[in-house]
């Protein structure tokens, strides 16, 4: 029998309604989650024990959209659901993100959570829902897990102000789009783009949203209270107290004086160096020695306690700044020959090669989606090659990492983009990140920017991007600027902003800790706006504005128009004369129904031909005008010549000279270019001619 068991609430203006114990029984928590039209099919599963030697959570979120959904049948040859869309792995990412530090510190066991959405309304993004439904299976299946979570969506105009859970629509003229994840008392995720918002405006957003789902996690409590499984009877492994005291007597003092060398490489020899003979006199199998497995993590700790106490006491950073210092910067343009705009931002040992490439219309991306087929004009890719580190790795697809920067990226330069009836180009930016020391994203927004200003792509205005750190113990709390890989990897938040000398637009947060407070986020966002006004200040030393025009490597875009009664000509018979002048010129060639004509060439000058062909195709003779011609027949009494493709005119024997002629041919010779000038066109289309007047050359 099939006995599911129901709970239903409000969250803003829709009905949620939370199920279980109907579909996917035999996993360690199942949750239909339905809203609307929309409903998610949310699963977790763990294994009961972790694998021998794990030093790892293994946690992998999977979000996964089902075009039957919607009623659709996938496109492609084999008609079927494949590899992860970008939108999926961003989800994916969005969920795994304020979940995977609520499992409790020590708890290795393997998790999978699998989001399927199963039914779709076009008009939702179904991520809240997998979301919540996230929150509710974990609630309900047992494992050991510090939630549940609440999650929302926030919108924003001048007009209507904070927007819950905008739908597709909303979202086309909302100056903002941000998700929020969080517990009952702390916010753990944020996610958002926006156009130019203050500081203030994007705390105030955090808040609002925060407020908004702590009826989901009151829910997701009452939901549990009634479907929920036993608890795992499971205790973290207590720590070797004795063992972490041999090695802090061993290596503190030199470990500490080793974070303070400021080059990465040879810092990380230092440490190493350290480990090894800490390990070389305690790690054994013998009675009092520590076993390799638990020195690694021992050492581990005690790394971080020598860098988290360096900075709670306000001593110099790892690399001797202070707390809110941006690292050196260097600051390079047109730095590739080939490309139609170029960048080098270095900052630190961080490093991104932003390099843009301008295409036409028919480049840009097709993208199948749940709420239809779209076009993106604006692509954007990061790249992170193992040697940006100094190690050996795998070379291959983009993962979730790459996808996940390059669309915080993005979003931050997206926004100042012009728009695509002003600037007809389908454009992309690659970041290849070719040094790493903490925050190639926000290294990415820099170079982005100043690759497209290189390329003469007028963007509204230069965009900076900066990474902030945390550290809290307690009370105490240091918030740190520009931050370091190792102070990510040690620190409390990863806190990212990007956005204009005006305002914020794009902001990503992930917290590793339970509560962080309204203060923290405010003092993190004045660390932020100063850090990233400084950096655009050196930006705009090197380039403040966009080149005027574009380089001559660049394709160029004409738009023009002709009349709507004139397309046929302009097409020709069979497509004859379009596919002719693209043939001529090389260019790619656009006719819409109301006489606009996009023409799209490598060159400028191929663009300026195709153009010219078109227009004196589409042409009609001017009175008055010269024009240069070629003889086309000569008859007794005048001359025919060609003025304009597939138009004739006559020059009457009478029209040849002021002299008088006895016979055309001592004049005029057929296949000759002359120059004419229009004398009238009659109502029947005939062109009159004459010569008089006119110079030869």
């Amino acid at each position: 029998m099939l006995n599911p068991i129901t709970h239903s609430f409000k969250f803003g203006n829709q009905t949620v309604t939370l199920e279980t114990a109907r579909i996917a029984r035999q996993a360690t928590g199942a949750v239909l989650v339905t809203i609307g039209d929309i409903q998610v099919l949310t699963t977790v599963v763990a294994a009961k024990e972790a694998k021998k030697g794990q030093d790892f959570f293994p946690l992998t979120v999977n979000y996964t959209e089902k075009l039957y959904a919607t009623g659709k049948i996938p496109g492609g040859y084999l008609k079927r659901e494949g590899r992860s869309s970008e939108k999926e792995t961003l989800t994916s990412r969005l969920i795994d993100r304020p979940i995977r530090p609520l499992f409790p510190e020590g708890f290795l066991n393997e998790v999978q959570i699998v989001c399927t959405v199963v039914s779709s309304d076009r008009s939702n993004d179904p991520d809240i829902a997998s979301m919540i439904g996230t929150s509710a299976a974990l609630a309900i299946s047992g494992i050991p897990f510090e939630g549940p979570i609440g999650a929302a969506r926030v919108g924003y105009n001048d007009q209507s102000g904070y927007v819950l859970n905008p739908d597709y629509e909303y979202l086309k003229t909302s100056r903002l789009e941000m998700v929020v994840a969080g517990t009952k008392d702390a916010v753990l995720m944020v996610e958002s783009e926006a156009l130019e918002l203050t500081e203030d405006q994007m705390l105030g957003a955090v808040l609002f949203a925060h407020h908004e789902f702590q009826v989901v996690i009151a829910a997701v409590n009452e939901f549990a209270a009634k479907a929920g499984k036993a608890q795992w009877q499971w205790t973290a492994p207590e720590k070797n107290v004795a063992a972490y005291n041999a090695i802090k007597a061993e290596v503190a003092a030199e470990l500490t004086d080793a974070y303070q060398i400021s080059d990465k490489m040879a810092r990380y020899s230092a440490v190493d160096a350290l480990s090894d003979r800490a390990a070389a006199k305690l790690v054994g199998e013998e009675a009092g020695q520590i076993s390799a497995e638990e020195f690694g993590a021992l050492f581990k700790d005690l790394q971080k306690e020598v860098v988290r106490e360096r900075i709670l006491d306000n001593k110099p950073r790892i690399d001797g700044r202070d707390n809110k210092t941006v690292r050196q910067l260097n600051i390079q343009t047109d730095v590739l020959k080939g490309a139609h705009g170029s960048a080098l931002f270095t900052r630190g040992e961080t490093q991104s090669l932003g390099v843009v490439t301008l295409g036409s219309t028919r480049d840009a991306q097709n993208i199948e989606t749940l709420h239809g087929d779209q076009k993106d004009s604006f692509l954007f890719h990061y790249n992170f090659p193992p040697y940006s580190v100094g190690e050996c790795g795998r070379m291959g697809a983009p993962g979730r990492r790459e996808v996940g920067h390059g669309r915080l990226a993005r979003r931050g330069v997206q926004a100042m983009l012009p728009n695509q009836a002003d600037f007809p180009y389908t454009i992309r930016v690659v970041s290849e990140i070719t040094e790493s020391n903490g925050s190639s994203s926000m290294a990415s927004v820099c170079s982005a920017s100043l690759a497209l200003m290189d390329a003469g792509v007028p963007i509204k205005a230069p965009v900076a991007g900066i990474a902030m750190g945390l550290v809290k113990e307690g009370n105490r709390f240091s918030v740190l600027t520009d931050i370091l890989g190792d102070e990510d990897h040690l620190g409390d938040m990863d806190f990212k902003v990007a956005g204009t000398e005006k305002g914020v637009t794009a902001l990503q947060m992930d917290i590793k800790i339970n509560g962080i407070t309204e203060e923290i986020m405010e003092i993190a966002l004045e660390q932020a706006f100063a850090a990233r006004i400084t950096i655009l200040n050196q930006m705009n030393a090197v380039m403040a504005k966009p080149r005027s025009e574009m380089p001559d490597n660049a394709p160029t875009y004409l738009t023009f128009k002709i009349p709507s009664d004139k397309i046929a000509e302009a097409i020709g018979k069979g497509g004859a004369t379009i596919r002719g002048v693209c043939e001529q010129t090389g260019a790619d060639v656009d006719i819409q129904d109301d006489g606009t004509i996009k023409v799209f060439a490598l060159t400028k000058d191929a663009a300026v031909r195709a153009q010219n062909m078109l227009q004196a195709v589409t042409a009609e003779a001017e009175v008055g005008k010269v024009y240069r011609g070629k003889v086309s027949k000569v008859v007794d009494f005048g001359a025919f010549i060609s003025i304009l493709p597939g138009k004739d005119g006559l020059v009457h024997i009478s029209q040849i000279s002021d002299e008088r002629v006895e016979n055309v041919a001592d004049f005029i010779k057929e296949g000759q270019e002359l120059n004419v000038m229009v004398l009238d066109v009659d109502n029947k289309g005939r062109i009159k001619l004459t010569m008089k007047g006119v110079e030869q050359n």
